[in-house]
């Protein structure tokens, strides 16, 4: 029996309804993906020492909220898809405001702890970045999954802590695996952004040997904490390298962008 089939089988049984607001039909409804296609700068409301240049696709916030926490707490595997494209959105938004010639972006999945692993049965980020790379790919940006960091350790639950104590909760936690490759740009990729801590640790972990005059570890998320920030960039002016005055170029999201709204 093929994907399709058991696809229609199941929505019979359980007719879908949108992760985001319920509306039946759509795994993501077109006016929920659309708040998933609006990059702009990650501002935690206090940011962290180190925290790297990263771009979220949308607000973590309103119907965006329930349909992250839907995908990575609840199984709906099948949103992989729109919020992995999401991701691809940000990757090329941040990827695109560096002055280097083109070269190949490698993703850099946060790892989930094994206490994570063993909860959820899968590891969501590597789904996630499995599909942002098909994105970019198809979007003719020469993209691949890197898997250069590992955990160890445990960490307390962040729950409560401030963002001073979510980064001292996590130094130390990951570990470099795996060399790279000469001349990639290192984009972190993540679920969401709240305090930064954890892009910003995962990025000083990669960043560590890096050579002088190397591009700077990125970092790109599915949606970000909302910050309303005095003089913030907007989706159309974003400005990720400090004192680089380029905006970003149009075509690697314009192309980025229609392959989300067809979804």
């Amino acid at each position: 029996m093929n994907g399709g089939l058991l696809t229609a089988l199941a929505d019979l049984v359980l007719p879908r309804t949108c992760a985001g607001c319920g509306t039946p039909g759509a795994v993501l409804c077109p006016r929920c993906a659309a708040l998933l296609a609006r990059p702009r700068v990650a501002a935690p409301r206090r940011f962290p020492w180190d925290f790297p240049p990263t771009v979220a696709a949308g607000a973590y916030s309103g119907p965006v909220r329930p349909a992250v926490i839907a995908f990575k707490e609840r199984g709906r595997a099948e949103l992989a898809r729109p919020l992995g494209t999401a991701l691809a959105l940000a990757v090329a938004a941040v990827t695109a405001a560096v002055p280097a010639p083109r070269a190949p972006v490698l993703l850099v999945p946060v790892p989930s702890s094994p206490a994570a692993l063993r909860a959820r049965g899968r590891d969501h980020v590597r789904e996630l970045t499995a599909r942002a790379v098909a994105e970019l790919r198809a979007a003719g940006v020469p993209a691949a999954q890197a898997r250069l960091l590992r955990r160890r350790g445990r960490v307390r639950d962040s729950a409560g802590l401030t963002a001073a104590q979510r980064r001292a909760n996590l130094a130390g936690t990951f570990l470099r695996s795996g060399a790279v490759p000469p001349g990639a740009l290192l984009v972190v990729v993540d679920d969401v952004v709240t305090s930064g801590a954890t892009v910003t640790e995962a990025a000083a972990t990669l960043a560590a040997d890096r050579a002088r005059g190397d591009a700077p570890v990125l970092a790109a998320v599915v949606a970000a904490t909302p910050r309303t920030v005095r003089n913030a960039t907007s989706p159309g002016d974003l400005r990720v390298v400090p004192r680089r005055s380029e905006n970003v170029p149009e075509r690697p999201l314009d192309r980025l962008s229609g392959r989300f709204r067809r979804d």
